[in-house]
């Protein structure tokens, strides 16, 4: 967990600048990368928002950083939980007020075995269609829940359903988060059509980059099964997770 934090919190905090209300913007890594495996997209959200403290990577360009989003449970957690003790990872679970309300006994042991929680809306609503109010309440609700019944104080955000505006980035900013997006991730959302573990795990794999934020998601058989060996094969590549 010390690791994590102090790879998270070397993104440094920037002045603000003015911002007014837009659409929603839909965050998306892209499929084409530098050099170094980083996708264009990532780089390019880094440079227009870290003014916001929102990121689509970290700056330690040898970490891989896991982080599962917790909309609901599914029966995977525990098993994911067991890999991540196994192997010795830290990871940052993002969790919804239901997850947070529903999975008291799962939380706990998240930060128990010195994982770090994230804040992923009380009601997992788009932040750009909320009013600056409404928005405010989304993350500050579920901030103050997790205070009060876990005695854990959560620092980072991520945006319900991906979907962001630059108001919505500085909303999470004044609430003293940092917002985290991801540079890495599959189409593992859909529990009845889940991916083929070894092209999954093959898929991950290629995609490997310094500095990436992997996002996951807990409902996903596929990964429950493939995170072990994904853990493996990152170190394999020399990268720290």
């Amino acid at each position: 967990m010390k690791q994590i934090i102090s790879v998270l919190l070397g993104l440094t905090m920037l002045t603000s600048l003015p911002v007014h209300a837009g659409n929603a913007i839909g965050y998306g890594q892209g499929t084409q990368v530098d050099a170094d495996n980083v996708p264009l997209g990532a780089l390019d959200f880094d440079n227009q928002y870290r003014q916001y403290d929102a990121y689509a990577t970290t700056p330690d360009r040898s970490r891989i950083i896991l982080t599962f989003d917790q909309g609901y449970e599914n029966g995977y957690t525990s098993q994911i939980l067991d890999t991540l003790k196994e192997k010795n990872v830290t990871a940052v679970f993002f969790l919804t007020g239901d997850y947070a309300k529903s999975e008291p006994e799962l939380v706990r042991r998240m930060i128990a075995e010195g994982h770090m929680l994230g804040n992923h809306g009380m009601t997992h609503a788009s932040l750009p269609i909320l009013s600056h109010d409404a928005a405010v309440e989304e993350l500050k609700s579920l901030h103050d829940y997790v205070i009060q019944t876990y005695s854990y104080t959560m620092q980072y955000f991520r945006c319900p359903c991906g979907e962001y505006s630059e108001e919505a980035l500085q909303t999470a900013q004044e609430l003293g988060y940092k917002t985290i997006f991801w540079s890495g991730a599959h189409v593992d959302w859909l529990t009845d059509d889940q991916p083929d573990p070894a092209a999954a795990l093959e898929k991950l794999t290629s995609q490997a980059h310094g500095g990436e934020i992997l996002l996951l998601h807990s409902v996903s058989s596929t990964n429950a099964q493939i995170l072990g060996d994904l853990i493996d094969n990152f170190r394999a590549l020399g990268y720290t997770v």
